[in-house]
């Protein structure tokens, strides 16, 4: 039995029917938007239109021992995981605009490949690392709590929205000019003050059980972390391609933040949490620590 207040989202895809029902199948798709498609990524790439694609977030899997509901993957050698990272990146390429930029998702050993292969097709411009707050102790070797995500864009032309994603931080030493506040605001919580952001995100929470957005996926991405990427690097009406959806997140958060999206995922039970979050989202497209379009530190009380 769960506690009332835990939130987790974690049904059978036999319970959740009417939610898969909503997915396209990979071998039914011709270019929908908005849509989940159940099914293999390379077919269900077949049917999404060639230089469409405003921004890419790929989180991939990591080249580790997991078990994602049923389907294992198994750890690849360094020249397997790389041939596996270009198949895909090869595939989803014409896909995306010119203008298009690419986040991948990936841990402290798969960053080494990734990051290699992504050279070969994209122009890599910075390395984000974000804190995860959880994570397994280890008895001979660091806590492992870190994980990376690559920027990378197709060309020179993209879009970086800096106003979008500035963090809101307490001021604790507040500094003035000839009597008036310099570079900070005061408000009624407080004195603030909205910083530009760095490739070091430590306000970032994992989604935990009596959060609305969690599930009991292995890997699943925070909202907050999602939404940094999409308003950072594209605008509303953009579409949004996620070939590894898992549970739905960036799926989820695009339709929140207005953006158009393609979700491609081969587990049923995964789409039809994808689709159960998507539903809700149209009853409630806040984002937890993001509110009235500012980022706020971890933990932060947010009115």
């Amino acid at each position: 039995m769960r506690s009332k207040r835990n939130k987790t989202i974690d049904f059978s895809a036999e319970d959740g029917a009417e939610y898969l029902n909503k997915c396209v199948s990979a071998s039914d798709f011709n270019g929908e938007e908005n849509v989940i498609i159940l099914g293999d990524f390379f077919s269900a790439l077949n049917g999404v239109k060639d230089a469409s694609v405003d921004l890419l977030i790929v989180d991939p899997p990591y080249n580790l021992f997991k078990d994602f509901g049923g389907s294992r993957f198994n750890k690849l050698g360094c020249k397997e995981y790389a041939d596996y990272t270009e198949k895909w990146m090869n595939a989803v390429l014409p896909k995306l605009k010119k203008t298009a930029s690419v986040y991948v998702c990936c841990d402290w050993e798969s960053s080494l490949v990734i990051g290699t292969v992504m050279k070969k097709y994209f122009t890599l411009r910075n390395r984000i690392t974000w804190e995860r707050e959880k994570g397994r102790g280890a008895k001979r070797n660091w806590k492992n709590s870190m994980e990376d995500i690559f920027f990378a864009t197709v060309g020179s032309d993209y879009k970086f929205n800096l106003d979008a994603v500035k963090i809101r931080r307490k001021v604790l030493a507040p500094y003035k000019e000839n009597g008036e506040p310099k570079d900070w605001t005061e408000t009624k919580d407080g004195k603030f003050r909205d910083t530009c952001p760095s490739n070091f995100w430590d306000d970032i929470s994992v989604p935990y059980w009596s959060m609305a957005e969690n599930t009991a996926h292995p890997t699943q991405k925070p909202e907050k972390l999602i939404a940094k990427l999409i308003l950072a690097s594209s605008d509303t009406g953009d579409l949004v391609l996620d070939p590894f959806a898992g549970s739905g997140t960036t799926a989820v958060v695009a339709k929140k933040l207005g953006r158009r999206f393609i979700g491609i995922e081969q587990n049923p039970t995964y789409c039809a949490w994808a689709e159960y979050r998507l539903e809700k989202a149209e009853e409630d497209d806040s984002i937890q620590g993001f509110k009235d379009g500012v980022f706020w530190d971890r933990n932060a009380k947010i009115r």
